[in-house]
């Protein structure tokens, strides 16, 4: 489910789950368990296997699974990106390919983002669910204003569009992306990690503390609309509509 690799103490994890790496129950809980196994590594080059770094949530998971999937989704979720935005080591996202939805919130939460391939973007709206509290806030860290617009936008992006508006940092050959990613994790290495990884903290805080205040409020309102009937009916039609292309 994740692959596990070591480059001169800089750990490579490598998402292989399913031919889109789609994020469901268990792949989330892989997740925080893979840093975990790695947090003795000077940093951490997360990428994906195949043809996406991760194409998002499995949305036919969520539709089959109803409202008792997603009370252990959700959070599973939310832990799953915490895990890398709080990361004290650099944490390298390689970007394979396509980046979608809960799969481009799993990238911004790295310190760096290169990308080589594929689409990137926040589809949630298109599809009709809100995002959970961690999830806007991460991408409020990675972009600023322009999380609203990614948002509320719902729309695919190209490396090149990305790039325009901070979400990616560099464009990588293909061939060129993980030697790459690795030369950029030894650069971050260069400072003292427990400098690192406090200036990391100072940086994030603001983020952590709206998320603190806003996840009790937010993320039942969330479930509500992810674990509904409406909701269920939705995915459905889109995931036909999706078949039909």
């Amino acid at each position: 489910m994740i692959e596990k690799a070591e480059h001169d103490g800089i750990a490579v994890l490598t998402l292989r789950h399913g031919p889109v790496n789609a994020l469901d129950l268990e792949l989330l809980q892989a997740i925080p368990q893979a840093f975990a196994e790695v947090a003795d590594s000077r940093a951490v080059v997360l990428t994906g296997g195949g043809r996406s770094f991760s194409a998002g949530v499995d949305l036919k998971r969520i539709a089959d699974g109803g409202a008792a999937y997603v009370e252990e989704f959700l959070p599973a979720l939310s832990e799953a990106f915490l895990s890398v935005f709080d990361q004290p080591k650099p944490v390298i996202a390689a970007i394979n390919g396509h980046a979608l939805a809960g799969g481009c919130v799993l990238a911004a939460a790295a310190d760096v983002r290169l990308m080589a391939a594929g689409t990137i973007g926040l589809t949630e709206l298109a599809v009709g669910v809100p995002f959970p509290t961690v999830a806007v806030e991460i991408m409020r860290h990675a972009v600023g204003p322009a999380a609203e617009a990614l948002v509320l936008g719902a729309g695919r992006h190209t490396a090149e569009q990305a790039g325009a508006i901070g979400l990616v940092h560099e464009i990588v050959p293909g061939d060129q992306l993980v030697e790459t990613a690795l030369r950029r994790a030894e650069t971050h290495c260069a400072a003292p990690t427990e400098v690192y990884a406090f200036s990391k903290q100072q940086l994030r805080r603001p983020a952590r503390e709206r998320i603190s205040a806003d996840r009790p409020i937010d993320d039942p309102e969330v479930a509500r609309v992810w674990g509904s009937a409406e909701t269920k009916q939705a995915l459905n039609a889109y995931l036909a509509a999706l078949r039909k292309d």
